[in-house]
C-alpha cells in the first residue's frame, strides 16, 4: 500500500465509510478505488484520470484535495490527456436558484416589516398618545360643568393642588382628571451581523456579533454529504460528524468560535439562526471559520450577513 493510499484509508475509517459508501457518494468503481488505495495506478482507464479520482476521493472524506495532490505530486502519475475511456460520472446539481432568489426576498421582506412595527410603536407611544399635562383645557371646563352642584348647597367640587392632583385641606369632596402614565420604552433588539474577513483556500473566515449562542443548521439536497463542526479551530474538539442523506437537516446550537466542514458544498445550505450564508454553491469541500467579535455578549436577535 502507498503512503497516498493509507492516508486515504485513514481518514476513509475515521468517518465509519466503506469502499461501497465511497463509490457511492463519488460514481467511482470500487475496484478503482481499491487501486488508488493500494497504489496500483495501472488499473485505472489512464493517467488523465488517477488525479481527478484521487481529488473527488479525498474531498469525500474530508481531506483538502489540493494539499493532497500538491503532497504526494510525485506518486501520482503526471496528468497527461488521453483517449476518454470512463468519464467521471457526477451526481446532477439541484436547482435551486429560484428558491434562492424566493429566500433572499424572504428575509428582506420580514426586516422591511420589522422596522415598519418599530416605526408603529414609536408613533403610537411617542408622538399620538398626548401625556396626562396636555389635557385640553376645554376638556376641564366641561368636566367641571357637569360636577357643579346647584347653587344654595355644599356639594361644590373639591379644590384640588395643581401639582399633585390631591384634594387641598378642608375640601367636602374631590373630583379630579386621572393621569395617565407614560409606557414603557420599547426595547431596542440588537442584529447580529455576520462579517466575512477574508478567504483562504477553501476556508471562510467570518466575525459573528453579537456574542452568545446560535443555532447553525445543515440541509442537504441533491444527494448524500458528510457535515462536521469542531470547536475553536479544524483542530478542535468535534462537536458533530454526520454523513446526510438526500433532504435530511441536522442542527446544534453554539457558543464561541467554531469550525464548519462539508464534503460537497454544492448540496448542503448552511444556515446561522436560520438565516443562509451564501457560499456560491461551490463544489468540493468548504469549510468556514465562525468567531465572534471582540466584547460582545449579547443575546441572539435576527441576523444580517456583509462583506
Amino acid at each position: 500500500m502507498s503512503d497516498l493510499g493509507a492516508l486515504l484509508r485513514k481518514a476513509r475509517e475515521q468517518r465509519g465509510y466503506s469502499l461501497d459508501d465511497i463509490q457511492e457518494l463519488t460514481k467511482i468503481r470500487k475496484r478503482y478505488l481499491e487501486a488508488i488505495e493500494e497504489g496500483n495506478y495501472k488499473v485505472l482507464p489512464g493517467s488523465f484520470y488517477v488525479r481527478a479520482f484521487v481529488k473527488n476521493y479525498s474531498e469525500t472524506v474530508g481531506l483538502d484535495a489540493e494539499e493532497v495532490l500538491h503532497l504526494y505530486q510525485k506518486e501520482i502519475p503526471s496528468a497527461v490527456p488521453e483517449q476518454v475511456v470512463e468519464p467521471i460520472q457526477r451526481p446532477r446539481r439541484a436547482q435551486r436558484q429560484s428558491s434562492d432568489r424566493l429566500s433572499r426576498w424572504g428575509f428582506r421582506m420580514l426586516m422591511w416589516s420589522f422596522l415598519l412595527l418599530i416605526a408603529i410603536l414609536v408613533y403610537v407611544y411617542a408622538i399620538a398618545k398626548p401625556g396626562g399635562d396636555n389635557v385640553d383645557s376645554a376638556d376641564q371646563t366641561k368636566m367641571t360643568d357637569q360636577t357643579k352642584a346647584p347653587e344654595g348647597t355644599d356639594n361644590s367640587p373639591a379644590q384640588t393642588d395643581n401639582n399633585t392632583n390631591k384634594p387641598v385641606e378642608g375640601s367636602k369632596d374631590t373630583n379630579t382628571v386621572p393621569v395617565t402614565p407614560d409606557p414603557d420604552p420599547v426595547p431596542t433588539v440588537p442584529q447580529t451581523t455576520l462579517t466575512l474577513e477574508k478567504t483562504t483556500g477553501r476556508t471562510d473566515y467570518y466575525q459573528v456579533s453579537p456574542g452568545g449562542t446560535h443555532k447553525i443548521e445543515f440541509k442537504v439536497t441533491g444527494g448524500d454529504c458528510w457535515v462536521g463542526i469542531n470547536q475553536t479551530s479544524s483542530k478542535g474538539k468535534i462537536l458533530l460528524s454526520k454523513t446526510l442523506k438526500d433532504t435530511e437537516t441536522a442542527s446544534l446550537d453554539v457558543e464561541g468560535p467554531v469550525y464548519l466542514n462539508m464534503a460537497h458544498a454544492n448540496k448542503a445550505e448552511v444556515t446561522i439562526d436560520g438565516v443562509l450564508i451564501e457560499d456560491g454553491n461551490k463544489t468540493g469541500s468548504h469549510k468556514m471559520q465562525l468567531t465572534p467579535a471582540a466584547g460582545t455578549e449579547t443575546p441572539n436577535a435576527p441576523v444580517t450577513q456583509t462583506e
